[in-house]
C-alpha cells in the first residue's frame, strides 16, 4: 500500500514538475494489468482468420502485442482531447483523476468517483463544484491510472488519451480486471460535454445545418480569406446538451448528424463476425474486425480525420469543418482565429503534429484516400510510425479474439439448465442464433427485426464518396512508401449484397448483425441501442436506472428481452424521458416472445434465462 502511494506521489509531483524540469521532456504511462491480476486470463486461440495477410494470424507474439495496444495504445489521441476538445479543461481535470485514485489508497473501483473542479450545466444534467462525478471509469486493485487512460507529459504540458480498454475492459469486486467485458457504466457523454471545446462533436448531434448557428455571415472576397464560423457559445451549449443524453456504457459511433449512441459491446469477437452493430466490418483482415476497430479508432477518436470527406459526406465546406472544431480549441497553439487572413486548412497545416495525413491522430491514408471503402469508413488508418500497416490494428483483433467470458458465478441447477436449453429450441430462439457461438453470423434488414431503426442507416452517407476496397500489403511500412504494394479485395456477389445491406447502401434501409450470445451475463442492458434495462430492484427502463446511476441486472433485463408486457413496461419509461426518446434509446423491437403469449410459463421463461446467462460457463 505504502509503496503504492510513493508511487503515485511521485507520478503527481512529474505532473505538477511538468511545466518546469520537465518542459522538454516526453514521458507516458498506460497500465497494462499482468496476467495475475486478469480474470479471464485462460485465452482461447485467436484462429487464422486473416484474407490480407501473408503470415499466420493468431501467433503468441501478435496476441502479446494485441493485449499492450488494447491497454495502452491510444493513437495519439490525446492531442485531440486535450489540446483541442479541452476534456480535462472543464469539470473533470486530471489532478482531481489523480486525487480521486490517490484516495482509493490501493483498492480498485468499477466507477470512480472525480471531485468536479467547477460547475457544469447542459441539458438537463447539473453538476456543482466539489461534488463527485461519478465517471464510471474502472480503476484495478493496485493501480495509479484508470484501465484505457493514457497519461502523457509532453514537454510540459500534461495530456490523456483513450485505449480500447477505456470502454471494454471493467474490474470485479475484488479489483481484478476483466478485458473483453463492456464497460457498461462509464458515462463517455457526460466526459466529453465536460470539455471546453465539445463542438468539435456536432456532427453526433440532431443538427439540421451548421449554417443555424452562424450569427453573421460574410462574403468572402478575392481580397479576404475570412470565413463565417458558427458563434461558439452558441454552438457549444447546444452539442453539450445533446451528449449528456447518452445512457451510460453507450456512445454514437457516426457522423450521420444523428443522437444515436449504440450501447458498447463485448469484445469475445471469436465467431462473432460480422463486426459492429450494423455488420459492416465484414472483409479485411480477421473477417473484417480490424476494419470495426479502425472506424472506432478513425471516426470516433479525431473529428479532424473526416476533414477530407466533409464535403461530399456531411456536405459541410472543408474550411467551414476545420475553422468549427479550431476555433475554440483548448490549447492556444491550436486554436484558429476566425478574424486572421488566414485560412483554416492553411493554419491547420502550420501547427498539425502529423503533417501529410488529415487530423491528429496517428493515421495514414488508406488506399482508397480521400474516398471511403468497406474497410475504412473515414479513409483513414490507425497506425504508428515503426510498425506494418494494419499491424496494431491486426493484433487488438488477435487479442480480442483470444478472450474467453469469464465464469459468471452463478450457480447452475442441471435439470434447469436442460430445461432452458430445450426452450431456446422449441422457442425458436435456435432460428437465428445457432451453431458453436450461437449465431448464424448473418444480417436481419431492419424492417423485419422491428428495433430501432436510426442505427441500422448510419453509413448511408458514405455511399456519395465511396470506392470498391484495397489493402496495402502486409509488408507495407509506416509512413507508407511511395508506389506500395497494393492488393484488390474480390468481393462475390453475394458478399457485395451483404456488405450494401450493413452499410444502408443503395436501396437498403439497413440491418442488424445477429450477435453471438456469448456473455450475455456481462452485456446488460441489452440490443444495440442499450433499451431493455430492468434494475436489480426491478427500476424499469433507462431513466430509473443508468440516468440514476443503478446499473442494469442482467436477469431482470433479459427477462424483459423475452416478455411482452415487462417490455412494454421499459419501452414506456425511456419514452416518457426527453434524454432517450431524442437520442433514439427505446428499446424497441426483437419481439420474439417467451411467455404466456406465445405458450411458455413463468417456470419456462425462467429456465430459459437460467440456460442464456450460464451459456460459456463450461466453455
Amino acid at each position: 500500500m505504502n509503496r503504492l502511494v510513493r508511487t503515485l506521489v511521485i507520478f503527481l509531483a512529474l505532473i505538477g514538475l511538468g511545466f518546469g524540469v520537465f518542459r522538454f521532456t516526453t514521458f507516458e504511462y498506460a497500465y497494462t494489468p499482468p496476467n495475475e491480476k486478469i480474470v479471464n486470463k485462460n485465452q482461447g486461440s485467436a484462429k487464422v482468420q486473416s484474407i490480407s495477410s501473408d503470415e499466420e494470424a493468431g501467433s503468441d507474439e501478435q496476441i502479446q502485442l494485441g493485449k499492450q495496444m488494447f491497454f495502452e495504445e491510444s493513437f495519439g489521441n490525446e492531442v485531440f482531447f486535450t489540446d483541442i476538445l479541452g476534456l480535462f479543461d472543464g469539470a473533470l481535470t486530471i489532478p482531481n483523476i489523480s486525487k480521486a485514485i490517490l484516495r482509493l489508497k490501493g483498492e480498485g473501483t468499477s466507477n470512480l468517483k472525480v471531485e468536479a473542479a467547477q460547475s457544469f450545466q447542459a441539458g438537463n444534467r447539473s453538476i456543482k463544484k466539489g461534488e463527485l462525478i461519478s465517471t464510471g471509469l474502472d480503476v484495478a486493485k493496485g493501480s495509479i491510472l484508470p484501465l484505457g487512460i493514457k497519461f502523457v507529459v509532453d514537454q510540459g504540458r500534461v495530456k490523456a488519451g483513450v485505449s480500447c480498454a477505456a470502454c471494454h475492459a471493467t474490474v470485479d469486486d475484488n479489483g481484478k480486471v476483466l478485458p473483453g467485458v463492456p464497460n457498461s457504466d462509464v458515462d463517455v457523454g457526460l466526459a466529453l460535454a465536460m470539455g471546453t471545446n465539445t463542438a468539435g462533436y456536432f456532427t453526433h448531434t440532431e443538427m439540421k445545418s451548421i449554417k443555424d448557428f452562424i450569427i453573421k455571415t460574410k462574403e468572402n472576397t478575392e481580397n479576404t480569406q475570412k470565413i463565417s464560423l458558427p458563434d461558439k457559445e452558441k454552438l457549444e451549449k447546444y452539442v453539450d446538451a445533446e451528449l449528456v443524453k447518452w445512457p451510460k456504457g453507450s456512445n454514437d459511433t457516426t457522423i450521420d448528424f444523428n443522437n444515436d449512441p449504440v450501447q458498447i459491446p463485448d469484445s469475445f469477437t471469436l465467431g462473432d463476425h460480422p463486426y459492429g452493430w450494423s455488420g459492416q466490418g465484414q472483409i479485411g483482415p480477421f473477417t473484417g474486425l480490424s476494419a470495426a476497430i479502425n472506424n472506432a479508432h478513425g471516426q470516433n477518436m479525431d473529428t479532424l480525420s473526416q476533414t477530407e470527406i466533409s464535403e461530399p459526406v456531411l456536405n459541410i465546406d472543408k474550411e467551414l469543418y476545420i475553422g468549427t472544431i479550431l476555433q475554440n480549441a483548448a490549447n492556444k497553439k491550436f486554436r484558429y482565429d476566425p478574424n486572421s487572413n488566414q485560412k483554416p486548412s492553411k493554419f491547420f497545416e502550420s501547427v498539425d503534429p502529423t503533417p501529410g495525413n488529415p487530423g491528429v491522430n496517428t493515421l495514414v491514408k488508406a488506399v482508397t484516400f480521400p474516398k471511403i471503402s468497406f474497410t475504412t469508413s473515414t479513409g483513414m488508418l490507425p497506425s504508428s510510425e515503426g510498425y506494418k500497416v494494419w499491424e496494431q490494428l491486426n493484433a487488438i483483433s488477435a487479442y480480442m479474439n483470444s478472450l474467453k467470458t469469464p465464469q459468471t458465478g452463478l450457480e447452475r441447477d442441471d435439470a434447469v439448465y436442460a430445461e432452458g436449453q430445450r426452450i431456446f429450441s422449441r422457442a425458436g430462439c435456435i432460428t437465428c442464433h445457432s451453431g458453436e457461438y450461437y449465431t448464424k453470423n448473418s444480417l436481419v434488414k431492419v424492417e423485419e427485426i422491428g428495433t430501432e431503426p436510426s442505427r441500422a442507416g448510419g453509413f448511408k452517407k458514405t455511399e456519395l464518396y465511396f470506392a470498391d476496397p484495397k489493402l496495402y500489403s502486409s509488408e507495407t511500412p509506416v509512413p507508407i512508401p511511395k508506389n506500395p504494394k497494393v492488393k484488390k479485395i474480390p468481393l462475390s456477389e453475394q458478399q457485395r449484397k451483404s456488405l450494401e445491406l450493413g452499410w444502408a447502401h443503395g436501396k437498403n434501409k439497413g440491418a442488424y448483425k445477429i450477435p453471438s450470445l456469448y456473455g450475455l451475463y456481462w452485456s446488460a442492458p441489452y440490443l444495440h441501442d442499450g433499451g431493455v434495462a430492468i434494475g436489480e430492484n426491478f427500476e424499469v427502463g433507462i431513466p430509473n436506472t443508468l440516468m440514476k446511476n443503478k446499473k442494469a441486472d442482467p436477469y431482470n433485463s433479459l427477462q424483459a428481452l423475452i416478455d411482452s408486457d415487462i417490455r412494454k413496461m421499459v419501452i414506456q419509461a425511456n419514452q416518457s424521458a426527453e434524454e432517450t426518446s431524442t437520442a433514439h434509446v427505446s428499446g424497441i423491437g426483437h419481439e420474439f416472445w417467451v411467455d404466456e403469449s406465445t405458450g411458455f410459463t413463468d417456470a419456462e421463461q425462467s429456465a430459459l434465462i437460467h440456460f442464456l446467462l450460464r451459456l460459456t460457463d463450461q466453455k
